[in-house]
């Protein structure tokens, strides 16, 4: 596998594409629905491509998937594709496998967050000038948020959202650091859902990065209307 201009690297996305979106309730995988001219997956790349300081992208794709290779943008020789894992995690370490060591930085983001903005996305970039340890694109809790009891449905009590916020993607940490946190997580045998939570498990605190709530990430039918509403007013797209 040959990355272009290897010595020049700075910054190496990874986007884990393995999941198959059972609550669409389609027969294709989310990241692949059409929304005007472009699948989800194809608007996902085309930011990330965009932003000069992303040298290459890694898709990571579900071992039977054979809808990327028939996309125009699969043959761009700024993207590779590996084959991902059972969980998110799994599909991340495929992909951070094989990005070189020369590139000190690792940007994920989720394949069915399409409305990302180039802005949004500059600006976590820009956090590696503050934190070494990176960050996490994010948006403070505007709902008020409530405790369950176990398997009850009933409310235990109700949380103070002060300080509480919710996690979006990208998230960009160091390369090195990210493959030890996540490599010790699964021997740990401990669950979770973005790459983040495998750095605070290690003892890191990422930075917080204001996000837009308009970089939604598709998991409901009804969320492909306000994509196609966002992706409209985006001007990089």
């Amino acid at each position: 596998m040959a990355f272009q201009n290897s010595s020049e690297i700075k910054i190496v996305a990874i986007v884990p594409a393995a999941g198959i979106g059972k609550r669409m309730l389609l027969d294709i995988p989310k990241q692949y629905i059409k929304i005007q001219n472009h699948t989800i997956l194809e608007y996902t790349l085309m930011t990330l491509l965009s932003h000069p300081s992303i040298v290459h992208v890694i898709v990571s794709l579900h071992k039977k998937d054979h809808y990327f290779h028939n996309l125009s943008i699969a043959s761009n020789i700024r993207i590779t594709s590996v084959i991902g894992g059972h969980k998110r995690i799994n599909s991340v370490l495929s992909g951070l496998v094989v990005v070189p060591k020369n590139a000190n930085w690792v940007i994920v983001h989720d394949a069915v967050r399409p409305c990302l903005s180039y802005k949004d996305l500059e600006n976590l970039i820009s956090v590696v000038k503050k934190n070494k340890i990176g960050g996490i694109l994010a948006r403070p809790t505007c709902d008020t948020i409530k405790y369950i009891i176990s398997q009850t449905k009933k409310i235990s009590h109700t949380i103070s959202r002060k300080k509480l916020w919710h996690a979006l993607t990208p998230q960009i940490f160091p390369r090195n650091l990210l493959l030890f946190c996540l490599k010790k997580v699964i021997r740990d045998n401990i669950d979770v859902t973005d790459e983040s939570s495998a750095l605070e498990y290690c003892g890191y605190h990422p930075s917080i990065v204001l996000g837009s709530y308009k970089n939604i990430k598709i998991t409901f039918p009804e969320d492909l209307i306000f994509a196609e509403v966002y992706l409209k007013k985006l001007s990089n797209i």
